[in-house]
């Protein structure tokens, strides 16, 4: 391989330094964090469905999906 360039180095020689977050970020993220929880634990506590679709909650997002259709409702 001589007459060409050697191959540029790519690796990443630059490290980021976070800022430090506003106390109303932080409160913003505690927040969803604390709602995320109550939602885990209300859809743990709900009785386990025989025989349903499977997947995601339709009414959370929005739609239902079936074989690959899709219909809002």
């Amino acid at each position: 391989m001589s007459g060409q360039e050697p191959l540029p180095d790519y690796r990443i020689t630059e490290v980021r330094v976070k800022k430090p977050l506003t106390p109303a970020a932080e409160r913003a993220l505690a927040e969803a964090a604390a709602r995320r929880e109550a939602y885990r634990e209300k859809e743990a506590a709900l009785p386990k469905e025989r025989g349903g679709r499977g997947g995601l909650e339709p009414g959370r997002y929005g739609d239902w999906e079936v074989k690959g259709l899709t219909s809002d409702f």
